[in-house]
């Protein structure tokens, strides 16, 4: 079931990659305006958010088990994200936020997304990391 799964989504990709790619070429040819090429992007959008939105559900529904390490996975995602937003700070000054028309919580939601992506990686290196030292003593 599986590998069934796998294979499908495996041409849906391809199909979904030749179907953008023809439209992008267009566009940069002159062929098309840039509001289909726009709706097209929008389309996509709004696909790969369903999918990121069923493809979990799915798997639980096939492998029930597999519900535990989804939920960790989004309580760690909070917990980083919140972290994240302490560490984060408005750094800019009331002429800059002016300068850049942004609001300090704009600011501090930049600076949230930025702690989020380092410690992200870094959690990733350490995984990287730990996943070695156990191989090693197996």
């Amino acid at each position: 079931m599986k590998d069934k799964v796998a294979n499908f989504t495996r041409w849906i990709l391809y199909v979904l990659l030749i179907l953008s790619a023809v439209p992008g070429i267009l566009f940069y040819l002159g062929a098309i305006s840039t509001d289909a090429f726009l709706n097209w992007g929008k389309f996509l959008l709004v696909l790969g958010v369903a999918v990121i939105i069923i493809a979990p559900l799915f798997t639980i529904l096939v492998n029930p088990k597999n519900l535990i390490k989804m939920l960790l996975s989004v309580v760690l995602l909070v917990v980083v994200l919140v972290v994240a937003y302490g560490l984060a700070t408005n750094q800019l000054s009331a002429l800059q936020l002016e300068k850049y028309h942004i609001t300090a919580e704009t600011s501090k939601l930049v600076g949230m997304g930025l702690y989020a992506t380092y410690i992200s990686f870094g959690l990733s290196i350490l995984a990287i990391l730990y996943s070695g030292v156990v191989k090693l003593f197996k």
